[in-house]
């Protein structure tokens, strides 16, 4: 009896993989595309997530059926479904990912589906269908469609990206990556979190810096540790006032990366008035002389790995120390929804170094951090609260000269503005 089948299926176990390209999203699209095609596949799509902190699922769609994955980096492993029809050899696509994923061992079934002997064949008039496909078919187009997620056990964010990747490089604190997404632009990620992207970068970077300039309305000297990406310094240095600059951050990678990649954002990284030092933040502010800076921005990151210690009693208290009388801390604060414990514990750390009615929170939104709303919390050593400035007409003038898209007066004070859930969060 004949064995025909409609199908082959070939049911994959890669095992002993390298566990960094099996947390790699692009490389696996890229590697599962080209295992297709090298096997004869016309390829039609392509649909690939990454899951932070690891693990990738994707489908490349063929004319001669799929190729799936998933993969858990953490064992070194891949699961890989290879289904085709035709007279397309999935072994070759095998072989190849073999090599491409550096598995030092496999297994492999292989299954016959849609045996021509159990089926009947029915035939029907295909002229309609075929006048309706023809409306909108292009044998040409190949469609990517590559998430990124950023993740924690609770919830997600996923940003559809290019698939293409401009910049990689384990350094010696963490992951620093830059890619391009479809709607947000080419985006900066540390250990697979979105840090900034060219689209709503501004959110951010202009609210971390303009606040605390115009409430404290004459700052010469101006600290920031982390920002890495070059933003806040960027918008620091359209203030003419400021005399000088000191920017410490601890990964230079992260510095050249923007430098290349995101010239829009790390724009100000040639300017005389900035003092950049490839160093540990932390240290830095420790051995500070006292009462050097009018303002200190905190421009760090969620608090692990590097950044973990910018959310300590004595960070803060050194950061104190060494901020001049009427010197206002800003730091990033995390969200109040999606960090709560975090974004509480850090305020409560501000009220009993700088005093209860000198910790205000700023709330804003970025569209691609979790939940979108998030924060920058203050410490204030003397001077005036920020919501009480009475300098409008100036800080409107400079927005329509520099061109700001997020930060303008009502801005500003409406941004201290606390909600009820917040306020809960931060009483003591």
């Amino acid at each position: 009896m004949s064995n025909v089948a409609l199908g082959n299926h070939i049911l994959v176990e890669f095992m002993n993989c390298d566990p960094h390209i099996m947390n790699d999203v692009a490389t696996i699209e890229r590697d599962m595309v080209d295992a297709a095609r090298k096997a004869g596949a016309t390829v039609i799509n392509s649909t690939f997530h990454h899951f932070s902190p690891y693990g990738v699922s994707g489908v490349v769609v063929i004319q001669e059926s799929h190729l799936a994955i998933h993969t858990w980096p953490e064992y070194g492993y891949a699961a890989v479904d290879l289904f085709t029809c035709g007279e397309m050899d999935a072994w070759i696509s095998f072989d190849y990912l073999k090599e491409c994923f550096k598995s030092k061992s496999y297994s492999a079934l292989e299954m016959k589906r849609g045996s021509v002997n159990l089926l009947t064949r029915n035939d029907f008039d295909m002229t309609t269908m075929r006048e309706k496909a023809a409306e909108w078919r292009n044998p040409e187009f190949y469609t990517r469609n590559v998430w990124f997620t950023d993740k924690d056990e609770d919830q997600a964010l996923s940003l559809r990206f290019t698939g293409e990747v401009f910049f990689d490089v384990q350094s010696p604190f963490q992951r620093v990556r830059i890619l391009e997404s479809t709607k947000y632009g080419k985006m900066l990620a540390l250990d697979d979190m979105v840090m900034t992207t060219i689209n709503d970068e501004f959110h951010y970077h202009e609210m971390i810096s303009h606040p605390a300039l115009f409430t404290h309305g004459n700052a010469k000297n101006i600290l920031v540790i982390g920002g890495g990406d070059g933003g806040t310094v960027r918008e620091i240095l359209r203030h003419e006032g400021v005399e000088k600059v000191t920017m410490v951050e601890i990964d230079g990678e992260v510095i050249k990366a923007c430098k290349e990649h995101l010239p829009q954002i790390a724009a100000a990284f040639d300017n005389p008035k900035l003092d950049l030092k490839v160093d540990d933040g932390i240290a830095y502010i420790k051995n500070a002389a006292p009462q050097s800076f009018d303002i200190i921005i905190v421009d760090g990151s969620d608090p692990v790995g590097p950044a973990e210690g910018l959310f300590s009693v004595e960070f803060y208290t050194n950061c104190f120390n060494a901020l001049k009388e009427g010197g206002i801390l800003v730091a990033q604060g995390e969200s109040p929804k999606f960090n709560e414990k975090a974004f509480a514990e850090l305020n409560h750390t501000l009220q009993d170094i700088f005093g209860k009615e000198n910790a205000p929170v700023s709330l804003f939104y970025v569209p691609t951090y979790p939940t979108g709303m998030w924060s920058f919390q203050y410490g204030i050593k003397g001077g005036i609260a920020p919501k009480a400035i009475t300098n409008e007409a100036a800080i409107d003038a400079f927005v329509d000269a520099k061109g700001l898209r997020y930060y303008n007066s009502d801005i500003h004070k409406a941004s201290f503005a606390t909600p009820n859930f917040v306020k809960t969060l931060i009483k003591k």
